[in-house]
């Protein structure tokens, strides 16, 4: 169904993608961060919804079209590097702080910090280009914004 998304998402020297393409990539990481605990909440979905709209400037229902097309592409696609490196070649440095950001806002949308989307968050936002300590920030920034007591015990 996504042939030639996943074509130019793993071209051994991939060009920035289109709009569209990027958008998709984006959402299929926040699928995947959402689903890394083996529980996709549907506090989760909804976050993802919000943010796929506010980011993108879509009604409600173009942002969960989106969010189906990101869930399929996130069941076929081969592994997290390659949705990270098409982020990071489509979204400019000085952003990519909010897409750790919005990335933390799904970990934390149904109120528990899990160690697996933990981990997973861990592993995705240096390969963004992301410090740790940027991270924690956007962390600490999420968490604040919801209310939520903040764990200052690490880096991110």
């Amino acid at each position: 169904m996504f042939t030639d998304f996943f074509r130019r998402l793993t071209a051994p020297s991939p060009a920035p993608l289109p709009p569209l393409d990027a958008r998709r990539a984006l959402g299929a990481l926040l699928v995947r961060i959402a689903k890394s605990d083996n529980s996709y909440a549907v506090e989760e979905i909804a976050r993802i919804d919000r943010i796929l709209a506010s980011r993108f400037g879509l009604n409600p229902v173009e942002a969960a079209r989106l969010r189906a097309e990101c869930e399929a592409i996130e069941r076929e696609a081969p592994d997290t590097v390659r949705f990270t490196r098409a982020i990071k070649e489509a979204v400019a440095y000085e952003d990519r702080a909010g897409v750790i950001e919005a990335l933390w806002d799904v970990v934390l949308a149904d109120g528990v910090r899990d160690a697996d989307e933990n981990a997973l968050l861990r592993m995705v936002a240096p390969m963004l280009g992301v410090s740790d300590q940027d991270s924690a920030r956007a962390r600490h920034k999420v968490e604040a914004l919801r209310g939520l007591p903040m764990d200052r015990d690490d880096d991110a």
